[in-house]
């Protein structure tokens, strides 16, 4: 909570007013506050003027809300609408007010959710899980081993010694010692190429948790949307209907759009790198279409000078100034319809109503603009004499619109099996609107309430979950049960988010989103993830990465598994025969450590398969091994074993010596390996995919088999126990070598090895 609070505050103890630090407060403390202040405890409205508080980080709103001491509220209302209220960690942004502390610490909204921070534990992710657990059956494999080779070596009377040293080979040979080291490697290379694509990763395992995310909860207000207000439709009085806001609107719209302009005092700044926005985000929305028609605010005010004014309150819900325009002193409105109605008396006040229904139908904040003409400015305007018999100009619809490139992104969850939910802090018809304009809520599907979900039960929650595409208008607490709903479906859920309320949800979700931009630190510090563009497509590409990653990941831990499981037979089955182990724990280990670890660490970099986002998420409790990957492991080990055997009898029977056998059972084993890994780069045909389209891999086989060359042809060999073959062994190992290539690629055209859909 220390970061979280204001230092200081302005109270009064005594009739006098003083300035304490925060956290000497205590409930029924009176304070004062005003523009610019962070407010230092959850307080009560006793009196307030024109009191504006800017709560995104706490309710997700995306403009400053109205506050009101005289406002009655529900008991059990939404944050967001507790008007009369104002909450510790939120800062003032126009008006004065004084207000009675209700709650301080971590009994304010502010340390509700830290508790629930506190609460929410981090588990392990399935990635992680996995591999721990095939650590151990690893371990009790080799254990296994180990032991029988020990008792059929004692059965048949070789030395005590001699028969440790094998089964220590075979122990050697079960556990693919560079397997951790290789997966931290790969998953360092998606955390990269995510930094690249705007998601910078937290914590390692979490890639792999992205990419099996099956649902994704997103913010509304700058995720999907552009965080920006925009106007987008006007009306004028004696238009049949409202008229698009483009760069060439109709001469009408210009007329309503330059008064709306006066009437404001918002500012747009533009430079290199865009625009910035300055003051209240609807004022800044009827400036920049104003723009967009060839006149800025600073052109206006130069050529028709503001002469008075009466600022906005949330009292009147109005704004008025005083412009001379054209050699006239107009007095421009601009606020509420509901207000400026009563106060107008010419128009088509009708005809104005069911436009404005019509707008706010359609998620659209209205606003409403009237005029009139004034002989004499008075020295102290009042809004009796400025706001009264109006002539209704015309209405302006703007809205927070949604990213152009959100839509696409959504359809790219649901063509990959991806469910995407609306959870926003808006109310639930702008909610809807949107969620309906990208995709998300569709025909069937449901657009709820906090207060809806309040009162339904985790069991009725978990009957209609499946259903319900947006939430608006929710509680810290509402996040979380929604996220743990879903994953009691059995799901890997996703949660994006900003504020601090976001950040109990961010934790307890499978793999937390926090945006970079917006996003507070609270949130940043919850997450796995956090976006540095605050959009939505930038998930949906972590999720690809992901994806890609935990793909390239299988590969490895199968290729490398499946040549462990082709030494271990090749040691196993050799004892039965011979007697005899075919390959010393030196060359075990040089094929191990050397040969087989820089195909897997460039296996680990291939790139992301174009049809990975057509596939369904996989399940939260499949296993590494799923889609036949464990058989075709168990059989590719046997090829291995098999290859490496013949080779061993070859290089024996030719040679008359164990060390000749020992060599061609070395290099085949070696050699078919480093095949085997351009093999496991896709379940699509190699020569489909491009055979050399990996430049790492090619560089990393290149590497492997320079090695195994330096100890067959040059004076190393002889530490290794190896010897010089004959050129008939040579050809004959290089047919043994090919041989996973050639059986790989009829398995993949006869579609024994099925891609996953």
């Amino acid at each position: 909570m220390k970061g979280l609070s204001a230092p200081h505050a302005r109270v009064i103890r005594g009739g006098e007013e003083t300035i304490i630090n925060a956290d000497e407060l205590v409930p029924g403390d009176i304070i004062r506050l005003e523009a610019g202040d962070f407010v230092p405890a959850d307080a009560r409205l006793l009196h307030s003027v024109s009191l504006k508080s800017e709560e995104s980080a706490l309710t997700g709103e995306s403009v400053p809300s109205d506050k009101d001491a005289e406002a009655v509220i529900e008991e059990k209302a939404a944050l967001g609408d507790r008007s009369n209220m104002v909450f510790s960690g939120c800062s003032i942004t126009y008006g004065t007010a004084t207000a009675v502390v209700t709650a301080t610490g971590m009994d304010t909204e502010m340390g509700k959710i830290a508790n629930l921070l506190d609460n929410e534990e981090e588990g392990q992710t399935p990635l992680q899980q996995k591999l721990a657990q095939l650590g151990k059956n690893l371990g009790i494999l080799a254990l296994a081993a180990c032991a029988i080779i020990f008792i059929i070596g004692l059965v048949n009377g070789i030395p005590a010694l001699e028969i440790f040293m094998t089964a220590v080979s075979l122990a050697v040979s079960a556990i693919p010692e560079g397997l951790p080291a290789i997966v931290t490697i790969v998953l360092s290379i998606g955390v990269q190429r995510m930094v690249k694509k705007n998601a910078i990763i937290r914590r390692l395992p979490a890639v792999e948790t992205l990419g099996s995310a099956s649902v994704i909860c997103s913010d509304k207000t700058g995720t999907l949307t552009q965080n920006r207000m925009t106007l987008v439709k006007a009306w004028v009085d004696g238009m049949p209907v409202p008229e698009s806001i483009s760069a060439q609107n109709s001469e009408q719209v210009r007329r309503l759009l330059e008064l709306g302009t006066l009437c404001s005092d918002g500012s747009v700044i533009f430079h290199d790198r865009g625009e910035r926005h300055i003051g209240d985000p609807t004022e800044t929305a009827i400036i920049l279409a104003a723009h967009k028609n060839g006149f800025t605010k600073e052109q206006l005010n130069k050529t028709y000078p503001r002469l008075t004014e009466i600022p906005f309150d949330s009292d009147r819900k109005l704004m008025t100034t005083v412009n001379r325009v054209r050699g006239e002193n107009i007095v421009i409105v601009k606020g509420a319809f509901d207000v400026m109605s009563s106060r107008c008396i010419s128009g088509d006040l009708n005809t104005a109503k069911r436009i404005n229904e019509e707008m706010s139908e359609n998620a659209l904040r209205v606003l409403a603009i009237a005029y009139k003409k004034i002989d004499v400015i008075p020295d102290e305007p009042t809004s009796e004499e400025l706001e009264n018999g109006l002539t209704f100009v015309g209405l302006v619809g703007m809205i927070d619109p949604p990213r152009p490139e959100a839509r696409d992104a959504v359809a790219i969850c649901r063509k990959a099996g991806i469910k995407p939910v609306m959870i926003t802090g808006d109310h639930v018809v702008t909610a809807s609107a949107i969620a309906k304009e990208l995709g998300i809520l569709e025909e069937g599907n449901l657009a709820i309430t906090g207060a809806q979900l309040d009162v339904m039960t985790d069991r009725e929650l978990d009957e209609q979950v499946e259903n319900i595409s947006v939430y608006a208008r929710v509680s810290p607490e509402n996040k979380i049960r929604i996220v743990k709903a879903w994953q009691r479906k059995g799901q890997v859920v996703s949660m994006t988010g900003d504020g601090v309320n976001d950040a109990p949800a961010l934790k307890a979700a499978d793999i937390g989103c926090a945006m970079g931009i917006t996003g507070t630190d609270v949130a940043k510090g919850a997450a796995d993830m956090t976006l540095t563009d605050d959009n939505f497509v930038t998930i949906v590409e972590a999720v690809r990465e992901g994806r890609g990653i935990y793909a390239n990941i299988r590969k490895v831990v199968g290729f490398l598994l499946g040549t462990n499981i082709g030494e271990v037979v090749t040691v196993f089955v050799s004892m039965l025969l011979w007697h005899k182990s075919p390959l010393m724990s030196m060359q075990l280990l040089w094929i191990n450590l050397v040969t087989d670890s820089l195909p897997a660490i460039a296996l680990g970099m291939e790139g992301v398969e174009s049809d990975v986002m057509n596939q369904k998420p996989k399940a939260k409790n499949e296993g590494l091994f799923a889609h036949g990957l464990g058989l075709r492991t168990i059989l590719q080990g046997a090829m291995f074993g098999t290859l490496a055997l013949i080779a061993y009898w070859l290089g024996e029977t030719r040679t008359g010596s164990v060390a000749g056998g020992q060599t061609m059972a070395f290099m085949v084993l070696s050699l078919s390996q480093i095949v085997q890994a351009f093999n496991m780069r896709s379940e699509h045909s190699l020569f489909k995919i491009g055979v050399f389209t990996n430049h790492k891999l090619n560089w990393a086989a290149l590497a492997s088999v320079a090695l195994v060359a330096f100890v067959l042809f040059t004076p190393m060999r002889t530490a290794f126990g190896l010897v010089w073959l004959s050129k008939k062994l040579y050809l004959q190992g290089l047919g043994l070598i090919l041989f996973p290539l050639l059986a790989m690629e009829l398995f993949k055209a006869f579609g024994l090895i099925k891609h996953q859909h």
